[in-house]
């Protein structure tokens, strides 16, 4: 399962939090406002509200073993400052991804510089967009066609080549639909009389690593195909 550590539950903070952890992954929620703590107990791994500035705070609560955490916190001099001073401690901790907010492109470079690996500016990009980034970085382009549900394209993972629409039984493992295939590059060279793209796959179409499939589902349906 993954782990995220959310610091800063501000409304982008609190969507994000709740969204990655409706997509069944464990979450982490940090926060100086108790009542910003509370309101998001019950929805989480683990509410907790502490000083993100504190790098033993942070490593006593597990945050060093997160996969990814995402610095939330709003505007202003002194909560941008404390934005800083959390991405270093992320870093000093050893945590490879660390996202963070940024109100500006000039606060984007300031956090980028100490260490941030992707920095976000909420006015461009959703709350629900990123978790589902993090949650399932093998899902490309992606399609909303109702509630929780979408048309992605993912990247055929090599556990996949070889084998037929039959074996995969992406609709019985899954709960997802193989719609179309896209033959990856190395595919079409080598067959030449290969289709480009099949719209209506087979049982017995065979799929290749590096095949475009693209497949309609649930978010966290889709979330749970393979990667390797």
């Amino acid at each position: 399962m993954e782990r995220f550590a959310v610091i800063g539950l501000g409304r982008f903070g609190k969507k994000l939090a709740i969204a990655l952890a409706m997509s069944g992954a464990e979450v982490i929620a940090i926060d100086r406002d108790r009542a910003v703590v509370d309101s998001i107990r019950d929805q989480v791994s683990l509410a907790v509200r502490m000083d993100s500035t504190d790098e033993e705070a942070l490593k006593a609560q597990g945050v060093d073993r997160v996969n990814c955490a995402f610095v939330c916190m709003g505007q202003g001099g002194s909560i941008f400052e404390s934005s800083v001073l959390t991405v270093v401690n992320l870093k000093t901790l050893g945590v490879k991804r660390i996202c963070a907010r940024a109100p500006s492109l000039t606060s984007g470079q300031v956090l980028a510089a100490v260490g941030a690996t992707d920095v976000v500016y909420p006015e461009i990009e959703t709350a629900q967009r990123w978790a589902y980034k993090l949650i399932a970085p093998h899902i490309g382009e992606k399609i909303d066609f109702a509630p929780g549900y979408s048309l992605a394209r993912v990247k055929a993972p090599p556990s996949f080549d070889g084998k037929t629409v039959m074996e995969l039984q992406l609709r019985q493992k899954f709960n997802v639909n193989l719609v179309a295939v896209k033959r990856g590059k190395e595919e079409e060279s080598s067959k030449t009389d290969q289709k480009d793209i099949i719209n209506v796959p087979l049982p017995n179409t065979e799929i290749h690593t590096g095949d475009i499939l693209m497949v309609a589902g649930s978010d966290r349906d889709l979330a749970r195909l393979p990667q390797e």
